[in-house]
């Protein structure tokens, strides 16, 4: 015989031989060496030491049990006084009724969707992350579901929380915001054979994320080969000269060229221009000898424009100098002028005719 206690928070059972025979509630006990008693907590899950159907054929103690079952497509979270504790997975489980207030929530997981919780902290809790499949799609981008292989919607900007289960989800994003294409490296023929290279560029945006990601494949290189092409054919159609002189009509040109197809691709082209235009070596010098060529007759016409014009200011003073002596004796003093602050000191050596000549020149007549 020995003795055991049962305290107010634990029940027993009683063992006979290894087989249930009944359970024992809070009190003192004299167990003959036969029988075992197996004492349980009741604010901890119940883990049955027999099968679990031949305690529940007792009525009196399946009254103090919680039991849970969970079918292979479903989940139980379990909250324990209202936080999350654990994820029950397939299976049966046993709780007692105590203190303790248990809640179950069951979710199915055969579909993709979670419409059973709603609480996105309940869905980031670490022990339903293992569960949940998680995607982001930034502010900036847009995005395809593909379920099952099938399209399923166009997913905006968020985060987005699926089942993890045996169904394929696919989450195809794409950059929303207004990109650059650089077409680098473009061997082309003008219409006089001129053989150029070009770097050009687009600028473009993505506008029905469907058609570009499901109903093309690589949509950018589409693109690029499509303003590849129309940018060839505006080349093409023009000489050398002539090329230069329409290159800022070619945003137009390429814009209108290309919109048809990048409709189809599911973008659209705002603007396209042309960063380098590289010449071949003999064309460069031959440029560079036009170029200098006319700055030279530039220079020489602005030189002959400016010797003009003095020889006509200076043919209008001589004309006015000669119809007013006034006026040629001012220029004369003027000139006398210039000389003598160059001058320190004069001294004049000779007849008086010399003396009188300066007299006439510098001092005025009464």
């Amino acid at each position: 015989m020995r003795k055991i206690i049962i305290n107010e928070w634990q029940i027993g059972l009683l063992l006979k031989d290894g087989a249930y025979s009944r359970f024992l509630t809070a009190g003192k006990y004299w167990i003959r060496s036969n029988k075992a008693v197996k004492i349980f907590e009741l604010t901890e899950p119940f883990n049955p030491p027999v099968e679990l159907n031949i305690l529940l054929s007792d009525s009196q103690l399946s009254a103090k049990f919680q039991v849970v079952e969970v079918k292979d497509n479903q989940l139980v979270l379990l909250f324990v006084n209202g936080l999350l504790k654990e994820i029950l997975v397939a299976g049966r489980y046993c709780f007692w009724k105590s203190v303790v207030q248990y809640e179950f929530v069951y979710v199915d997981i055969s579909k993709t969707e979670i419409t059973e919780i709603t609480d996105r902290s309940i869905l980031m809790n670490k022990v339903l992350a293992p569960f949940v499949r998680v995607y982001a799609v930034e502010s900036y981008e847009k995005a395809v579901l593909l379920v099952d292989g099938k399209f399923s919607r166009i997913l905006e900007s968020g985060v987005y929380c699926w089942w993890k289960n045996a169904i394929p989800i696919l989450v195809n994003k794409v950059d929303a915001r207004q990109l650059q294409l650089e077409i680098t490296g473009q061997e082309i023929l003008t219409r006089d054979k001129a053989a150029l290279r070009l770097n050009a560029w687009a600028q473009y945006a993505v506008t029905d994320v469907e058609k570009a990601l499901l109903q093309n494949k690589e949509f950018e290189k589409q693109l690029y080969i499509g303003l590849q092409l129309v940018l060839r054919e505006f080349v093409a159609g023009y000489s050398f000269d002539e090329l230069l002189e329409k290159k800022d009509s070619l945003s137009a040109f390429m814009i209108e060229k290309i919109k048809d197809q990048a409709e189809k691709l599911g973008v659209t082209v705002f603007a396209f221009g042309i960063r380098d235009i590289i010449l071949p070596g003999d064309i460069k010098e031959i440029m560079n000898r036009v170029m200098v060529a006319e700055k030279q007759a530039q220079a020489n016409t602005i030189m002959r424009r400016e010797e003009t014009a003095s020889t006509r200011s200076l043919m209008n003073t001589a004309k006015l100098m000669e119809e007013n002596a006034m006026l040629w004796k001012l220029k004369e003093m003027e000139y006398v002028e210039k000389i003598a602050e160059k001058i320190s000191s004069i001294s004049v050596n000779g007849s008086s005719a010399l003396a009188d000549q300066l007299k006439q020149m510098f001092v005025p007549a009464k």
